[in-house]
């Protein structure tokens, strides 16, 4: 009969899953784990970029879940439909209850493609596009490839994304695509978002600022897509005039949309969500990790409160934290490691063109070469291409980075 109780439920097989449990069992290989996961594959989301670019095989980015899964971990392949920590027990899709003495939530970040009306069926085709799906993205360089001339739209949602420099370095690829080509001045660029800057931090900002101004792109602030008219080639927006919302609407040739995002519905709909919060994010102390109410759970990655840039990068100075206070937790120690808000972007401005940009929670630059990692550089570009791809495979999800 199937084992249903576990010293430690990992629920999310992603990035954050799987290295915490490559941790765990590195610096203790007896621990009792299960990972909830119901894919039969892993993705390396951040290459989705090149992809759209054309710069990378987009068939590179996927593996069988079952090659990063820790041999050592009980692998339940189901879908977690409940949590309820109040009795230390989850919920799956296969029927079973199983309980815990910890729990890791590490289910990520959703996408939240219905909240644009009129994007149903419209998506990869019609010159709609988005790299935020492992299915689309290839079809984003097709319409970067046949692009003549007329407006190429990009926009960014109003809610907290992951990787939230993506909308942009998939613009400034077509841009150098399109200068390439000797196109560029038959384009009108057009990057709609729903922030109010091009970046947070102001050291990157600055270059990013250059870069735009380099393509000649216009950005709007405050643009928040609403819906798309797909058969009219019309994308709608919401704005503020005067302090009013009022509904603009934009012509486009294509258009590169990123969905709002969200955490997972079974978070939302749990005790473990930040309370009266419309995202539900995992409630968690944004240094050390653990869960503001339940200290018996920890979180970490896309889904949870913490102020920081949603990345990959973040979640491989998150894991150590998490490891490190959850063996305290079940040593009965005080939690000494804590997060710093760290986060990277590796922000592609062109082919063979990338701004390292590196950060914490207060927006101070953390960088870790001896250079100013504002500049655009060749060596950054075969990093993200080459470098951290490997990393992730061979290292992060091993435990080892």
């Amino acid at each position: 009969m199937e084992k249903t109780h576990h010293q430690i439920i990992i629920v999310g097989g992603g990035n954050a899953g799987i290295a915490v449990a490559a941790q765990l069992f590195r610096s203790n290989s007896r621990l009792d784990i299960a990972i909830i996961e119901p894919s039969e594959k892993h993705y390396y989301q951040p290459a989705w970029t090149l992809v759209g670019g054309g710069d990378f095989d987009i068939q590179k980015t996927v593996r069988p879940q079952a090659e990063v899964m820790p041999k050592q971990a009980k692998w339940i392949k189901s879908k977690v439909t409940k949590l309820n920590p109040d009795n230390n027990e989850v919920t799956c899709s296969n029927g079973n209850t199983y309980s815990y003495d910890f729990l890791v939530v590490a289910l990520g970040i959703q996408l939240d493609w219905h909240l644009i009306k009129g994007l149903a069926g419209n998506l990869g085709k019609n010159g709609v596009t988005s790299n935020y799906s492992f299915d689309v993205a290839p079809y984003t360089y097709e319409c970067i490839k046949n692009f003549k001339n007329g407006k190429a739209l990009f926009t960014s949602p109003s809610t907290p994304i992951k990787c939230g420099g993506a909308p942009q370095k998939i613009m400034y690829l077509a841009a150098d695509s399109f200068r390439k080509r000797g196109i560029l001045k038959d384009a009108e660029i057009r990057f709609n978002t729903a922030g109010g800057v091009i970046f947070g931090v102001k050291k990157y900002a600055e270059t990013l600022q250059k870069v735009v101004d380099r393509y000649g792109i216009k950005v709007n602030y405050k643009q928040n897509l609403v819906e798309i008219r797909a058969d009219e080639k019309v994308a709608i927006f919401e704005t503020e005039k005067d302090g009013e919302k009022v509904i603009r609407q934009e012509q486009y040739d294509f258009i590169h949309l990123t969905p709002p995002q969200s955490a997972p519905e079974v978070v939302k709909n749990s005790p473990l969500a930040v309370a009266n919060n419309p995202l539900g994010w995992v409630d968690v102390n944004k240094h050390t990790l653990q869960h503001n109410r339940y200290p018996n759970v920890f979180g970490l990655g896309d889904a949870t409160s913490t102020p920081n840039s949603k990345t990959g990068a973040a979640i491989r100075k998150q894991t150590p934290v998490v490891v490190g206070n959850l063996l305290a937790a079940i040593s009965k120690k005080n939690l000494s490691a804590t997060y710093n808000g760290y986060g990277s972007c590796p922000l592609v401005t062109g082919y063979g063109k990338l701004v390292l940009a590196e950060f914490d929670y207060d927006n101070n630059p953390t960088e870790t070469f001896p250079f100013d990692q504002s500049q655009e550089r060749w060596s950054m570009y075969q990093l993200k291409k080459h470098g951290l791809p490997w990393l992730y495979w061979n290292k992060i999800l091993k435990g080892t980075a």
